[in-house]
């Protein structure tokens, strides 16, 4: 018996060295939280489309080689009607009077072919009796072929207001 006692007295210093570093409570180590991670995800905004190239409303010459003559254009949702316009306003003559397909989607260039309203332009003298015209927009800036007296030249417009 003498024997085993200080085996006895080795095994319960040993265990009583070793469980403390196995075991803790609570008060001496933090206990970590139990919460779920979830990713925070942001929804990502869906782009509002842009509208349409619009080109309905007046516009003007910006190259007329006169300041008291140019032209002018109506532009609605169907139709394109352009005027000459002389002796500084007091005059105008109907040019040309047509149809107008507006663009579908938003850019900044856009042509159409313009067909004739020969039941507006067969009457004036000033017509053009062309049965169809180019008309190509840029950036701003509207622009077609007009002829007169054999003369032809591209004629630029902006939007007026």
């Amino acid at each position: 018996m003498n024997r085993t006692r200080p085996l006895l007295v080795v095994a319960l210093i040993s265990a009583t060295l070793t469980l403390p570093a196995c075991s803790a409570t609570t008060e001496s180590l933090p206990v970590a939280e139990a919460t779920p991670i979830v990713a925070e995800t942001t929804p990502t905004p869906t782009p509002t489309p842009e509208a349409p190239l619009s080109l309905v409303g007046e516009w003007k010459t910006t190259n007329s080689a006169s300041e008291t003559s140019w032209q002018t254009a109506v532009i609605t949702d169907t139709t394109i009607t352009i005027t000459w316009v002389s002796d500084g306003g007091s005059t105008t003559a109907l040019y040309w009077a047509g149809s107008y397909l507006p663009p579908s989607d938003a850019t900044t260039t856009y042509s159409w072919e313009s067909a004739n309203d020969t039941a507006q332009t067969s009457s004036a003298l000033m017509a053009s009796s062309d049965p169809a015209k180019s008309f190509h927009y840029d950036n701003g800036v509207l622009s077609y072929e007009a002829s007169a007296l054999g003369v032809t030249k591209t004629v630029t417009m902006e939007r007026v207001g």
